[in-house]
């Protein structure tokens, strides 16, 4: 891939990694989001004392694109103000998808208003995409779309079918014709795309399946820089700790951690650090088995990492879990479903269990309970394993990725 790129993104999703990505390498034509704390009226925000702000605004004033040049970067701050606020009035799952539907329309119409500054080619995010894909595609620009996680029609069967398993944790299942609209946005963008990007196998795999070109279908990892120190010794003796981290939920797995604590009982402690909508009944009888930690600050991530000797993730459905990058890089072999994306391979950073099997979970972590030198191996591997996904491995295998783009030249001679 040469020339300049343009790049859309709800959102701080992984620190804007993918506009520093491009900004690095000189190619950024410019980056567009709905609001950070550097643009508009929300760059006020930072001027408050922090222990004044509710927990709304000290997110956006977290909301700063590093590494990403300001005089590249248009934000829509009143559009997203207006968001924030829809997204305060949701009651369902029904309202949630209805925003996410009318914000990623919204914000995609926005961007395709607002010009593409001579850009060779527009990166973008599914469900987010589809008006700006369309007109860059009218100025011979080349267009790819990240695919965030499996198909919206692939999350919506997965979640029903533990809907239907455990509706005490989110009540029965709830039709949702805003998800089918989402779903239709997908498939347009892949139509649209010159290369759909797939954080993992697992959703490219269900992206072809989907409808989605396999030709067009790349996979590249996520990366992320260390941010907790890997473990220097193997903990022996005691209850092994299991730590998940992530929304606490049907999506991830959460029933079955449950079930895996209630097998192990006394020999393994178990915890989950993330928000939780469950119901205060669900609530006190999980945390019967397992610790709920709750929202747990950035700054204070480290010492989770730092308490556990195992990290666990059975989710149901993800694109790439970033949680499992930092066990990883914090010296954590990890126990995973297929489903969640991971790059750990199964034996070696930890083990790969089926979805929806709580023995396997137990059987997993009684192997690295009983066999304190299989454990302190994984480890190490895991350590090694994350020192191959950095920012900076990611953006290699992301610019690698789209090195089968036309040239500037190729599509001047498009737009002709």
């Amino acid at each position: 891939m040469s020339g300049s790129v343009v790049v859309s993104q709800l959102g701080a999703r992984m620190h804007y990694a993918v506009p520093r990505i491009f900004a690095s390498e000189g190619r950024l034509a410019h980056f567009y989001t709905d609001i950070c704390a550097t643009e508009g009226w929300p760059r006020l925000v930072n001027r408050l004392p922090r222990r004044l702000l509710p927990s709304s605004m000290k997110r956006l004033s977290g909301r700063i694109p590093k590494g990403v040049p300001a005089e590249l970067t248009s934000t829509f701050p009143n559009f997203g103000a207006r968001s924030a606020i829809r997204r305060l009035r949701e009651k369902n799952s029904i309202d949630h998808m209805a925003h996410t539907v009318w914000a990623g329309s919204e914000f995609s119409r926005l961007v395709a208003s607002s010009g593409f500054h001579d850009a060779d080619g527009l990166y973008a995010f599914s469900g987010d995409a589809l008006e700006q894909m369309q007109a860059a595609k009218q100025q011979g620009m080349w267009t790819a779309v990240e695919q965030m996680i499996a198909p919206w029609n692939v999350v919506e069967e997965l979640v029903r079918g533990e809907h239907a398993s455990f509706p005490d944790w989110a009540g029965p299942y709830i039709e949702n014709q805003y998800a089918q609209t989402f779903a239709e946005r997908e498939k347009a963008e892949w139509a649209l795309a010159d290369v759909i990007v797939c954080p993992s196998e697992f959703v490219r795999r269900n992206v072809i399946e989907r409808g989605g070109s396999p030709e067009r279908c790349v996979v590249v990892p996520y990366g992320i820089d260390p941010q907790f120190p890997a473990q220097d010794i193997i903990r022996i003796g005691g209850p092994l700790r299991v730590l998940t981290v992530g929304e606490v939920g049907l999506r991830k797995g959460s029933p079955y951690v449950a079930g895996a604590a209630r097998l192990l009982g006394k020999s393994a402690t178990f915890r989950m650090a993330g928000p939780s909508k469950l119901s205060t009944e669900v609530k006190a009888r999980l945390s019967q088995s397992v610790e709920l930690r709750g929202i747990i600050p950035r700054a204070e991530m480290a010492k989770e990492y730092e308490w556990a000797d195992v990290f666990l993730l059975p989710s149901i459905c993800e694109g790439s879990a970033t949680a499992i990058y930092e066990a990883l890089a914090a010296g954590l072999p990890v126990i995973c479903t297929e489903n969640a994306g991971s790059v750990v391979r199964d034996g070696v950073e930890g083990f790969i269990v089926p979805i929806r099997d709580s023995q396997a979970i137990a059987k997993a972590i009684t192997e690295l309970s009983d066999h304190p030198g299989t454990r302190a191996a994984m480890s190490e591997n895991a350590v090694s394993r994350a020192a191959e996904f950095t920012v900076k491995r990611y953006g290699e295998r992301l610019l690698d990725a789209l090195s089968m783009l036309p040239s500037p030249r190729q599509n001047q001679a498009a737009r002709s």
